[in-house]
């Protein structure tokens, strides 16, 4: 993805303020919160990031677990990327760290105008998310197995 974000970014008809901004920030300090409503997508061009969702335990009790962490090259808000919705996570800084913002719309009709791009970004876009997928059916599955082995299920067998 980066090297293709990296050509995006460097078209004249990609221009920074208008279509992406660099933005920095500190370590600990929130870069998106869940439930904000945007449009943009960030590309993390140096540090690391701590993905978080808050998870309801009933009544006004809640934590808000780690599920992800991003580094150098990661991509994340995706799913905001062409329409206004809300984040379906907090995102935070561990470290100091600069990230690209795109603006969604502006993205997609450069990727429309320009298809060879758009579709090698679409297609690490997919490999991304599929990875995704991936590991959250991994995660589903080992919870569930552990849940399984908590309520020790063998006796109900």
């Amino acid at each position: 993805m980066k090297d293709i974000l990296k050509q995006i970014i460097k078209s004249p008809q990609f221009a920074e303020g208008v279509a992406w901004n660099r933005k920095k920030f500190s370590a600990n300090e929130i870069v998106v919160k869940e439930g904000e409503l945007a449009e943009t997508l960030f590309f993390v061009e140096a540090g690391e990031l701590r993905v978080t969702r808050h998870v309801g335990l009933g009544g006004d009790k809640g934590i808000q677990p780690g599920v992800g962490e991003l580094k150098e090259g990661a991509v994340f808000g995706e799913s905001c990327m062409h329409t206004l919705l809300p984040r379906i996570a907090t995102v935070m800084a561990v470290t100091d760290v600069t990230l690209l913002e795109l603006n969604g719309e502006v993205l997609s009709v450069f990727l429309d105008d320009n298809p060879v791009k758009g579709y090698l970004f679409y297609k690490n876009l997919f490999e991304i998310v599929i990875g995704r997928l991936n590991n959250a059916n991994h995660t589903v599955e080992t919870l569930m197995a552990w849940g399984l082995k908590a309520h020790d299920i063998d006796k109900h067998l």
